[in-house]
């Protein structure tokens, strides 16, 4: 009984210490907000009580000819809508945790709305981070949020940090947030020469969830730290928030981002073509930016998604290729054809058709058939056992043997039309990896596919998770579109065998042919780099017997 009550009264003190005090500094933070708009009231001015008014950071000219030092925040600074940094945390629980901890940080979000700024930091801190492998949270960093980064950069701010590459200056970052969110994406993506962020604590190889002894950072007081008391930063940038204005008058200058710079820097998105760095490969599934809203969308989403995409796969295996189609259509699957029609053409006595399509999805040569309306055979690397059973269509793995695969093909074309996808990975973004040539010795039948896909909530690729549920997650998507573009048969005078031109450069022809076809940028990278760049290997795990390698 005794133990019921100390446990009782424990309780109670935690839930006021958590709610009550964070109500009052909640209730006394807007009680100070609504006296600090009655005294700037145009009839409450005095000329006593007026916080220093800052310039524009439009005005902010960096000098070329002496050396300076720029400190400045990420957030409502070189990020636009991130005055809560919750879907970035999102990002991480979701793309480096699990559906569960993503759930779980989404319903303590009213909590946040709550509590004050720094414990719900820390709240999130924990739920994002409590067990999380620090791998894990280095491949997000790496894969996954510098997409969301870079679609949120403030194109003004970053456009007036380019300029520093032609002088000596020196931008450092300080932030509240933690550093290991940030600072890959920092120092990548923008050059920048310093981060300082909040610490986190960890054990072993995993994250405890706890913010490290010295605390969340707090930025005016860092900055102090950093420079020392005797020396000040030339250029501090930062937002109009009062914790930002006290931070950036530690600067000789201060210039800030005002809403109404935000705004027009929103209606100016930022151009692929001015990105500081291409964003050619990315990982993770969800395919939007998640909000409180958003992410409630999905999770109200995921059930019926789930047994949509098992309908759309029973329709795909079992019905005839056009009327799946048709009935496709009706759940949302969404098949624009486009260019020649080969579904009459009489196939060759001797070979079939090579089919040489770019690679979006491992659904490519499945929508292909559906396009054309006759069976046709893919080739791949290392399918899963999963999608080997569910796939509508014959599928035989290759072993990136060349010699061994090229006798493979061969005979597979003897034996009817082809389907080969010679990126050897996908690419989500509007880029064609570096064609293999192999496809191009084997005949000269060949036809050039333009394939594309798009999507709103889950991407249906990955790099690090289990490719066996690519197919499922391409299909939960509300409405998927797959954009199909049947080109001309490849003239002959273009080919090997009668045009005489080596492979690589068929190869290559047919590459900026199908990148001219879809808008897209060729590129010289490959399957190899793509791994090494999200996963940090090569893309190829050890089999008892020999080197097998995921597609």
């Amino acid at each position: 009984m005794d133990f019921l009550m100390v446990f009782l009264k424990l309780a109670d003190w935690l839930l006021y210490q958590l709610l009550a005090n964070s109500c009052y500094k909640a209730a006394m933070k807007v009680k100070n907000h609504h006296f600090f708009w009655l005294r700037n009231h145009p009839s409450h001015k005095s000329p006593h009580h007026q916080l220093p008014l800052f310039p524009s950071f439009t005005k902010c000219c960096l000098t070329k000819d002496q050396p300076q030092t720029v400190v400045c925040d990420i957030q409502n600074t070189l990020l636009l809508n991130s005055k809560s940094f919750f879907p970035y945390f999102m990002l991480v629980a979701f793309e480096g945790g699990s559906i569960i901890r993503a759930f779980i940080l989404l319903l303590s979000y009213p909590l946040l709305l709550v509590l004050d700024y720094e414990l719900g930091l820390r709240l999130m801190i924990f739920i994002t981070f409590c067990g999380l492998k620090l791998k894990d949270m280095k491949n997000v960093g790496r894969s996954v949020l510098p997409k969301f980064y870079l679609e949120n950069l403030n194109l003004q701010v970053h456009e007036l940090f380019e300029t520093r590459r032609k002088s000596e200056t020196k931008v450092v970052i300080f932030t509240s947030v933690p550093r290991v969110m940030v600072e890959g994406f920092c120092k990548e993506y923008l050059s920048i020469d310093h981060v300082v962020g909040t610490e986190l604590h960890s054990f072993g190889r995993y994250f405890s969830g706890f913010v490290s002894s010295s605390g969340v950072v707090v930025k005016h007081k860092a900055v102090k730290e950093w420079f020392g008391v005797d020396r000040k930063p030339d250029i501090g940038v930062g937002s109009c928030g009062l914790h930002d204005q006290l931070f950036i008058s530690q600067c000789k200058e201060a210039y800030v981002v005002s809403k109404e710079d935000r705004k027009k820097s929103a209606r100016t998105v930022m151009p692929r073509e001015k990105y500081p760095k291409p964003l050619v490969f990315h990982d993770g599934r969800l395919a939007f930016f998640p909000t409180p809203l958003t992410t409630l969308c999905m999770f109200l989403w995921f059930p019926l998604g789930i047994l949509l995409a098992i309908f759309r796969l029973f329709v795909g295996i079992v019905l005839p290729y056009r009327m799946a189609r048709i009935i496709g259509g009706l759940t949302g699957v969404n098949i624009r054809i486009q260019g020649c029609d080969y579904s009459w053409e009489k196939k060759n006595k001797q070979n079939g058709v090579l089919f040489v399509c770019t690679h979006r999805t491992l659904l490519d040569p499945v929508f292909l058939t559906m396009t054309i309306g006759k069976p046709l055979t893919a080739v791949t690397y290392s399918l899963s056992k999963m999608s080997e059973l569910i796939a509508p269509i014959k599928t035989v793995r290759l072993t990136r043997d060349r010699k061994q695969d090229g006798k493979t093909m061969h005979k597979l074309l003897s034996e009817g039309d082809l389907v080969v996808c010679p990126e050897g990975t996908t690419c989500r973004e509007p880029y064609l990896l570096r064609f293999s040539s192999l496809f191009a010795e084997l005949t000269d039948e060949i036809v050039p596919v333009a394939m594309n896909t798009h999507v709103t909530m889950f991407y249906g690729t990955t790099a690090s998770g289990l490719k066996c549920l690519d197919p499922i997650f391409f299909l939960m998507n509300p409405r998927p579109t797959y954009h199909v573009q049947v080109l001309g048969k490849l003239a002959k005078e273009l080919t090997c065998g009668a045009g005489g031109k080596s492979s690589h450069d068929v190869a290559n022809h047919i590459q900026k042919t199908l990148a001219a076809a879809l808008g897209f940028e060729c590129t010289s990278l490959t399957r190899r780099d793509k791994y090494l760049m999200l996963a940090g290997n090569q893309g190829i795990v050890e089999d008892h017997r020999s080197q097998k390698s995921v597609s």
